[in-house]
């Protein structure tokens, strides 16, 4: 026959449930020996526990720390920081489950818990995370009830129960004081020193084969919200980076020189502006990313920001955080139109490469308008055969453009973009190479468009006389769809798990069930960015300004006052439908005693109110009954007994005879 385990051994399993809950999440980030070691000390106790052996001795347990805080140091080289703080935390959780001598230990270990939880969202703040948190607390509060209740204890989904409310209890405070409570600038859940991770994101460099790696990537870039129309698909060009010197396998920034004037910034623009606000993710990169053509710098909360002479905008320090900007752009722009551009400096070309392609360039430059000189490398490239592909083949050589013109004829945006920029070059055309993203999603449930990694994209500028600096995209020759629509339309049909086809797979049809669920998913997320790891000091002032424009009319005060009003009716009207007969009757019994001479004095429990009832001059029936009625009521309020139903007619009989 199977033996129950003790109270004792049930809150202490519970309690190394509530914490290895709370402890999985960091084996994350920790390392591996980290992770063995708490899982083998758990285990440990959990034996110990189960066995019921003795707790092992300090002679034991303190050269094993002190390896621990050893290892620490050598795995990180420091005892200080987030990441060694977080795993010397962890690591005292599962040695002090090995320590618990008193009850006071008990608890040590629940409030350690309670802040590894905190820790947790040093390294994710999705809301998995949260959710997952969430249940942790949950679990951690009915392990301290569990240690705090008298008596007959209920079952385990009972006090699950009652740590959900006690939480429930919280939120809404928990959740005013979020919104409203003053708010101090930068994330909340970083470090300095451990906010420079390696994330995913366009570089100021290009070579064969770096977009089309970006392009596999469904991470956000930023998230677009307009504030009227969203343009057409073909004029969503998100200006980033652009890139001039080309050493015959790389695209790289042209670093200004201080030799050379710098040129002023002309640019002159129509049509209706469009104005959007951009939220920026986390890159550790200096790009920001507007349409082209914005109209002024961007104000960026907590960066400075400046402009290039080839209209690349740039904060002062890295984005280390989500940020949010506003801007305003023009997408009929026209840009250094009165001037030609300095010294040649988009006309250099690097010496003895691709000498086919340098001879057709300059076979180009027999045509006087570089209007047509542009046209017709579109031309080629629409008529020559080329492939628009996510897997190219590899260009090894120092002819890379040779290669890819008259060899592969396979490419992504950059190939394109590279070989067209080098052409224009070698025509006597000035021109350069501009990256960043093309396109997005726009998700119809938020009104949010989402720019992914996999939207990177690469195209030209030429500059033409009176004209200025014109955008032309080589890749739209090739592959109209990737401009007009998306990736994934602009790829070939794929092979059942190709990388050709993740864009297809990552991006389901929008009327479908997966393609809605996808969409929900998206503005759920992006909710959580905006409104809870993105919640700054500046839009918290917009929400209190907005909130006190709200209650300045006495409306708003009239219907807050009657829901008040209908909240303490429904409390009042839960409250007494909830009220235990049992109670009712005890009350009742005090009363009536009270009219004979013998009140309750307010800090005098059952027992020993029964105790003076039957010391008490009454006569002998109703002092019997009242003596009787005490003793069961305590016995049920404060004994085994779960439920009053069949005490309650036995009380009314009790209850009857004292008169």
């Amino acid at each position: 026959m199977r033996v129950p385990l003790s109270r004792d051994k049930q809150d202490t399993l519970l309690l190394i449930a509530s914490s290895l809950l709370v402890l999985m999440p960091h084996a994350a980030h920790l390392p591996v020996w980290v992770s063995l070691l708490c899982g083998a000390t758990l285990a440990w106790r959990a034996g110990v526990t189960l066995l019921g052996r003795r707790m092992p001795s300090n002679v034991v347990l303190v050269p094993i720390a002190a390896a621990a805080m050893f290892g620490v140091l050598h795995s990180y080289h420091t005892l200080l920081g987030r990441d060694a703080g977080v795993a010397m935390l962890v690591l005292l959780v599962a040695f002090k489950m090995l320590e618990m001598h008193a009850r006071r230990d008990l608890f040590v270990v629940v409030f350690l818990c309670y802040f590894l939880v905190l820790t947790n969202f040093f390294y994710s703040q999705t809301i998995p995370t949260a959710l997952l948190m969430l249940a942790s607390i949950v679990a951690l509060l009915a392990t301290q009830l569990s240690f705090q209740l008298t008596g007959a204890v209920p079952p385990l989904r009972t006090r699950l129960w009652m740590g959900a409310k006690v939480l429930g209890l919280a939120l809404p405070l928990a959740g005013a004081a979020f919104f409203l409570f003053p708010r101090i600038e930068g994330p909340l859940w970083g470090m300095p020193d451990d906010s420079h991770a390696a994330r995913t994101g366009l570089s100021d460099t290009m070579a064969p084969g770096q977009m089309s790696n970006l392009a596999q990537s469904e991470d956000v870039a930023f998230r677009v919200k307009f504030d009227g129309p969203v343009p057409p698909q073909p004029q969503l060009y998100w200006r980033g980076p652009v890139l001039g010197n080309y050493d015959g396998r790389t695209w790289t920034r042209v670093r200004p020189s201080r030799f050379v004037r710098p040129q002023p910034l002309s640019l002159s623009v129509g049509g209706k502006p469009v104005g959007y606000e951009v939220t920026l993710e986390p890159s550790n990169t200096r790009w920001l990313f507007a349409l082209e053509m914005p109209r002024a710098l961007p104000d960026v909360p907590g960066h400075g920001v400046a402009l290039s002479g080839a209209l690349e905008f740039q904060s002062l320090d890295p984005i280390a955080e989500r940020v949010r900007y506003d801007l305003v752009s023009f997408v009929q722009y026209r840009l250094q139109p009165e001037a030609s551009p300095l010294d040649g400096q988009w006309l250099t070309l690097p010496y003895g490469t691709n000498p086919r392609a340098r001879a057709e360039g300059q076979a180009l430059a027999s045509e006087p308008d570089p209007a047509r000189r542009v046209a017709a490398v579109l031309r080629e490239f629409a008529q020559g055969g080329f492939v628009y592909t996510l897997q190219p083949p590899l260009l090894p050589g120092r002819d890379a453009v040779d290669d890819f013109l008259y060899g592969t004829r396979a490419g992504f945006c950059e190939h394109y973009a590279g070989a067209f920029v080098f052409l224009m070059r070698a025509a006597g055309v000035p021109a350069r190479v501009v990256t960043g993203y093309q396109g997005g999603e726009m998700n119809p449930i938020d009104g949010y468009l989402t720019v992914r990694q996999s939207d990177a994209h690469a195209w030209a500028e030429v500059w033409l006389p009176r004209r200025g600096w014109v955008r032309v995209d080589p890749t739209a020759a090739v592959a109209p769809e990737r401009v007009q629509h998306s990736l994934a339309s602009a790829l070939p049909a794929p092979a059942p798990f190709g990388l050709e086809g993740l864009g297809r797979l990552l991006q389901p049809d929008p009327d479908s069930l997966l393609g809605r669920l996808r969409y929900a998913i998206g503005a759920v997320n992006n909710g959580w960015n905006q409104w809870v790891l993105n919640y700054t000091p500046q839009r918290q002032q917009h929400v209190v300004q907005r909130l006190q424009e709200g209650l300045s009319h006495w409306q708003s005060l009239a219907l807050i006052g009657m829901l008040c009003a209908m909240l303490f009716l429904v409390r009042k009207f839960s409250q007494r439908r909830k009220a235990d007969p049992v109670d009712a009757l005890y009350s009742v019994l005090c009363q009536r005693l009270g009219q004979l001479g013998l009140p309750r004095a307010p800090d005098e429990g059952p027992t020993a109110y029964a105790r003076r009832v039957a010391d008490a001059d009454l006569p002998p029936e109703p002092g019997a009954a009242a003596t009787e009625f005490l003793r069961r009521y305590s016995a049920y309020r404060y004994g085994s007994q779960a439920t009053g139903t069949g005490l309650v007619p036995i009380l009314r009989d009790l209850l009857s005879r004292v008169r």
